[in-house]
């Protein structure tokens, strides 16, 4: 299976019945002010990379008054997220396109927020990636993202199991690294901010949920066969969270006023 076809239609419908419309991340509306937090937004060109289905953009415009321009690997995500973006009236201020994995389609210095609410997850060469955040980040301007990452062990038969029911590339590292990384580009102001509490009984009320009040509705909108994938995938994912394997956090940085990209790291 190509990276591009591993978000099926059936995946991003239960995504959205458990995360909220539009949204293929946790969190919602809130996790979105948590990322945009200290940003000061409001009329600011943001780069969300991995928009998905675009819920997250159109969050950043119509609450936040920013202006948005989301990426994404693949082209049915991007079309229903564009296409959602014109039924909300959002086109002037919100557009999405299909990009490839590699440098970013951007002139130099011409977002002044970049944001990733799993892209980084999923990106196994982050450090090429944080390179082209700093080259498109305008001087002092920020980047948020939020990310699964794991403890550094090695993993488990449950984590492994887990890693097969979700069927997707994944590429976690520790936070640390991830801040570490983002220093050796040259970013400034680096936090890690460690969420796993949050997301560890965020994931048990999500598997309670599935497998009680909204089980029938998954039955009837995806199948039981794909209905009970989904529960057992989340019964695992809630297992690693709370053996604290799989962990969940935000990262924020600033690129100086003055600055110069830097070298790699071990």
């Amino acid at each position: 299976m190509s990276h591009t076809d591993e978000y099926h239609r059936n995946m991003v419908r239960m995504l959205e019945l458990i995360w909220g419309e539009g949204y293929m991340a946790p969190g919602g509306p809130g996790n979105v002010a948590r990322l945009l937090e200290g940003t000061n937004p409001a009329a600011k060109r943001i780069l969300d990379i991995g928009c998905g289905i675009g819920g997250p953009a159109r969050e950043m415009v119509t609450t936040h008054g920013a202006n948005v321009v989301g990426i994404d690997l693949e082209a049915p995500l991007v079309a229903r997220a564009n296409a959602d973006a014109a039924t909300a009236g959002l086109t002037d201020r919100c557009a999405f396109m299909q990009v490839d994995p590699g440098p970013l389609p951007f002139d130099d210095e011409s977002f002044d927020i970049v944001t990733s609410a799993g892209a980084v997850t999923q990106t196994d060469d982050k450090t090429s990636m944080f390179a082209e955040v700093f080259r498109v980040l305008r001087p002092c301007g920020y980047f948020r993202c939020y990310e699964w990452t794991d403890s550094g062990r090695e993993y488990s038969e449950d984590m492994r199991y887990w890693f097969e029911l979700e069927g997707l590339t994944y590429a976690l590292v520790t936070q640390e690294y991830l801040g570490e990384l983002l220093r050796s580009k040259g970013f400034e102001s680096v936090e890690t901010i460690d969420a796993s509490d949050w997301y560890t009984a965020e994931a048990r009320r999500e598997y309670e949920l599935i497998r009680g009040d909204l089980y029938e509705t998954l039955v009837e909108q995806l199948g039981e066969e794909d209905a009970n994938h989904f529960v057992e995938d989340w019964r695992m994912l809630a297992n690693v969270c709370e053996s604290r394997e799989l962990l969940t956090g935000y990262c924020r940085a600033v690129k100086p006023a003055t600055s110069r990209a830097g070298g790699a790291i071990d």
